[in-house]
């Protein structure tokens, strides 16, 4: 699954990459230049504290393999979603 995934990343990538080439609009250039800066940000800057805190337990955890699937978690916590 996601081998699959990947790869329709990857092609969307390369048909933006042909749509961006062909571009001749400078204002599109313009949208597209200051969307990129924005995604590029430092968004862990923008944390408080209690969410880096959260974050980096979250990471933790993960590191020492304390973790469940997706399936598992939907399965605890549907009654909620």
């Amino acid at each position: 699954m996601k081998k699959a995934l990947a790869m329709d990343v990857q092609a969307e990538k390369l048909r933006l990459i042909e749509w961006l080439a062909g571009v001749n609009d400078q204002s599109v250039i313009e949208k597209l230049l200051a969307f990129r800066k924005r995604a590029e940000g430092d968004w862990w800057k923008e944390l408080d504290p209690e969410e880096k805190s959260e974050i980096e337990e979250g990471l933790s955890q993960a590191d020492k393999e304390e973790v469940v699937s997706h399936e598992e978690a939907m399965s605890r916590y549907r009654k909620w979603l």
